[in-house]
């Protein structure tokens, strides 16, 4: 039988490429998936006048000296559930974490945490915020990520927040370069046009300051039920990565607002409650592929006085729970509670190593085994290696020896996107 010659010319291809363009060009604008960058696994809170170019260490030595009151390290792996030698594992880095970068993500708060105390007051502390987060970062003892969360946009606090974040970025510029890990927090959002304001709103500081434009991405916190179901039946989450693309770098789960605003009492509000796991799952559908990151919120049950160990149990199965989801980022409330986060974490990764590892090699090598793993399966289990090794749970050395492959290649498998752009 004689090869079939194809059918379509090249007219008819080149009608469909015509009639996919639109298609092409938003999969390219707003679909360009993660960027590879690394993801804080928390973000702190702090009212904004309490910082310090001293705050970070000072809460790692808080942490550890808790850990240490309630019989260490190991001692805290083993209440969280896991194995001797597991909990051995995890124990030493953690210690090592809350010695060398105990807040990955900190927030200098001018809301909630901070209240109305008056526009002379909060001018002070913004300026005052803004010099004092510049010498940390000229220091080296600021967190890897640090930034403000100012008051929302809603008309009786839209002047003040605006002000608030313009006084803080400024006094950024006026002190030189703008931190690499700058970021700035909207909260409360209800409309979509909240969140092109607050485009506009950093479009300008750009041209004003000469930034690239771009420069200064912001997270948006998801607190009302607005934002997830609007008054048309359509979801308003859903709109924000295309209303401004490229501009939102995360979307962050505010547990108690969200929750009090659909009438859950206070004994139940819970990031684990139903309410909760539905808007988190909304979230995760409207960012999927286009590189914004989901955060959850936090627990205010806190490991003081007599609570710690029943403190540190919720907290570590909250945080495993949050990760086994997909929510890779979560909130902390205070010094006792990174301990749990950390060590919750770090387990996470490293129970998950060893299958993961070894399903990579049989990806990599072409080696078959119980499992055929397809690129889109090889893709999340090498962003999930290069997540434990970013975030301190695993070495380099370990990769390499269980997986076969070093950080450059686990990145590309983890990101191909971006190593085709890079060789391109």
């Amino acid at each position: 039988m004689a090869t079939p010659k194809p059918s379509l010319s090249a007219g008819d291809l080149a009608a469909i490429d015509g009639q996919l363009a639109a298609t092409d060009r938003l999969l390219e604008q707003n679909y360009p998936g993660d960027d590879g960058s690394r993801q804080p696994v928390h973000t702190v809170y702090v009212p904004a006048d309490r910082f310090t170019p001293s705050f970070a260490a000072d809460w790692g030595a808080q942490a550890a000296a808790t850990a240490e009151a309630h019989g260490g390290f190991e001692k805290l792996g083993r209440l969280l559930g896991q194995e001797a030698a597991l909990a051995e594992a995890v124990a030493g880095r953690v210690a090592a974490k809350l010695a060398d970068e105990p807040i990955e993500d900190l927030r200098l708060d001018f809301e909630d945490g901070f209240g109305d105390r008056g526009d002379d007051a909060e001018d002070a502390a913004a300026v005052a915020a803004a010099s004092a987060v510049a010498t940390a970062v000229a220091s080296g003892s600021a967190p890897p990520f640090i930034g403000i969360r100012f008051k929302c946009f809603e008309a009786p606090t839209r002047a003040r927040g605006l002000r608030t974040m313009d006084l803080f970025v400024s006094g950024l510029a006026q002190a030189g370069e703008l931190p690499e890990g700058l970021v700035l927090t909207l909260p409360k959002v209800t409309t979509v046009a909240q969140v092109k304001a607050m485009d506009y709103a950093v479009s300008r500081l750009e041209e004003v300051h000469g930034l690239p434009a771009g420069r200064l991405r912001f997270e948006v916190q998801v607190e009302t039920p607005q934002l997830i179901l609007g008054p048309e039946g359509t979801s308003p989450v859903a709109q924000l990565p295309h209303a401004v693309p490229g501009r939102i770098s995360g979307l962050h789960y505010g547990t108690y607002d969200y929750s009090a605003s659909l009438q859950i009492s206070a004994e139940y509000q819970s990031m684990e409650h139903p309410v909760a796991d539905f808007a988190k799952e909304v979230m995760q559908l409207a960012v999927a592929g286009t590189g914004i990151r989901l955060s959850d919120g936090s627990t205010n049950i806190i490991p003081v006085g007599d609570n710690v160990e029943n403190a540190w149990q919720l907290h570590g199965r909250l945080v495993r729970r949050s990760l086994e989801r997909g929510y890779y980022q979560g909130w902390d409330l205070h010094p006792a509670q990174l301990p749990s986060r950390f060590a919750a974490t770090y387990a996470f990764y490293r129970e998950g190593l060893p299958a993961a590892a070894a399903r990579l090699r049989n990806y990599v090598e072409r080696t078959e085994g119980g499992v055929m793993d397809e690129p889109a399966t090889a893709r999340a289990l090498a962003a999930f290696v290069l997540r434990g090794v970013q975030c301190g749970a695993v070495g380099a050395e370990e990769v390499q020896a269980l997986a076969g492959v070093g950080i450059p290649q686990l990145t590309a498998l983890a990101h191909p996107r971006l190593a085709t752009t890079s060789n391109s």
